[in-house]
């Protein structure tokens, strides 16, 4: 990992920003490498604020149970770079593998300005151009239309996941303005899949299909998903799924995994059945969201029989999503609910807050370690406040952890608020070291 963290220090310094949307540099470097972009296997290109990488999951364990293979495209990473490439049936990239990948494109771009994620990206469909497999799971990195990753003619499908306030300094100030953005992947004649949406994203969403002559399907109109006696439905004109709930935690993962079957659906791949769905959805697995951590190093600083619960999720909308899921969870088993939250300055902290203002008993406020833009514990603390919540500034994951056992012993402890929280939380928890790439630099 030493060596991939050398030449990923070295491809920071190529452009002077860590964003600069643009296709510009995109295009030059892949017909550098000899347009790896046009030698991919089947690609489903996926965009939106929210569930992207959760949805993504769900077709992955889903193409895996039917004995097919998917390579998987995803940001940021949590604690390792090489986490961000997956390669069909050789799973996550190798860092030797990588290496090699990173020092070609470093030799081929030839010291011309071009982003990290652009230049990463690039890596990455090297690898996907060489490696077989049935599917491209491609996650974009930053919107849509200008996204590095928008360089594929024809997909198979596009599916764009819900859009909410998230990246304005990037996007757009409005929710319109951003769903343009993300509509950027529609392409032309390709079908697309569209998640659950706010009125306005739908509007933008279904105005640029129109021009594009683009096939959707529409979450709650061509198709549902809905949690029924213990089981989740999925319903279509053609077809009605009586399934179980998926392995990850949350109503709002009801709503990622009916996307994904309409996905799957809308491949139209006779090789995958409905008792590969089922067992996708059991088999799931996806790293800080919702996950309960098992006996590790978190758990030494916490009191003696504390949950402790991760999700790396960050904007208000995931902020309602999670707070309904503890407060369903509390339902079940009810214990006090202690937040540790950490943020970045790019986020909306009060409007995250705000959700859990009915049902957590304190909140600890950190500063999310080894990033320069992370809010200070004191300033969150003080946002936390302003939104009806108990909180204390703390100057670490531990002191939080141990400052749990004096107001709620028994505590069920949720921690959040940044997927780069979330990955150093993970780090410490299982005692790995972590790429020191990270940060902004994750997008």
């Amino acid at each position: 990992m030493a060596v991939v963290d050398d030449i990923l220090r070295r491809l920071l310094q190529l452009h002077p920003k860590v964003i600069d949307l643009k296709l510009d540099r995109m295009w030059d470097i892949l017909a550098r490498l000899g347009h790896p972009e046009r030698k991919l296997p089947k690609v489903v290109h996926v965009a939106g604020t929210n569930g992207k990488g959760s949805t993504i999951a769900y077709m992955r364990a889903i193409i895996e149970a039917a004995g097919l293979s998917a390579h998987v495209y995803s940001s940021p990473h949590l604690v390792q770079f090489a986490e961000r490439i997956y390669l069909g049936e050789k799973g996550q990239i190798s860092d030797e593998y990588l290496s090699d990948l990173l020092q070609e494109c470093e030799e081929k771009n030839d010291g011309v300005p071009i982003t990290f994620f652009e230049i990463t990206t690039a890596a990455a469909f090297l690898a996907f151009s060489r490696e077989p497999a049935d599917y491209l799971l491609l996650e974009t990195g930053l919107g849509g239309r200008l996204d590095a990753t928008n360089v594929i003619d024809q997909p198979r499908l596009s599916v764009i996941t819900p859009i909410d306030l998230d990246h304005q300094q990037f996007l757009g100030e409005t929710l319109k303005d951003i769903a343009f953005e993300k509509a950027g992947i529609l392409k032309t004649s390709v079908p697309a899949i569209i998640g659950l949406q706010h009125d306005d994203a739908r509007d933008v969403i279904e105005s640029v299909a129109l021009d594009k002559k683009v096939p959707l399907l529409i979450a709650n109109q061509d198709w549902q998903s809905y949690e029924q006696h213990g089981r989740l439905v999925f319903q279509s004109a053609n077809e009605l799924l009586d399934l179980p709930l998926p392995a990850l935690l949350g109503q709002h993962q009801i709503a990622n995994a009916g996307t994904a079957i309409a996905a799957i659906r809308a491949l139209n791949d006779d090789r995958i059945e409905s008792e590969h769905i089922e067992r996708g959805l059991l088999a799931v697995s996806w790293p800080a969201r919702l996950q309960k951590l098992d006996n590790g190093k978190l758990h030494q600083w916490a009191p003696a029989g504390a949950e402790i619960w991760l999700d790396g999720g960050h904007n208000p909308a995931a902020g309602h999503a999670l707070a309904l899921s503890l407060a369903e969870l509390n339902d079940r088993s009810p214990r006090p609910l202690v937040l540790i939250i950490g943020m970045l300055n790019s986020k909306d902290p009060i409007g995250f807050f705000q959700a859990f203002e009915d049902i957590a008993h304190v909140v600890f406020t950190i500063a999310i370690e080894g990033e320069e833009n992370a809010l200070s514990g004191e300033v969150l603390a003080n946002i936390a406040s302003q939104a009806g919540l108990e909180a204390y500034a703390k100057p670490d994951i531990e002191a939080a952890l141990n400052d749990v056992e004096k107001l709620c012993p028994s505590a069920r402890i949720f921690i959040g608020g940044s997927l780069y929280l979330a990955g150093n939380v993970l780090a410490k928890h299982n005692e790995i070291v972590a790429s020191s790439i990270s940060g902004t630099t994750k997008k």
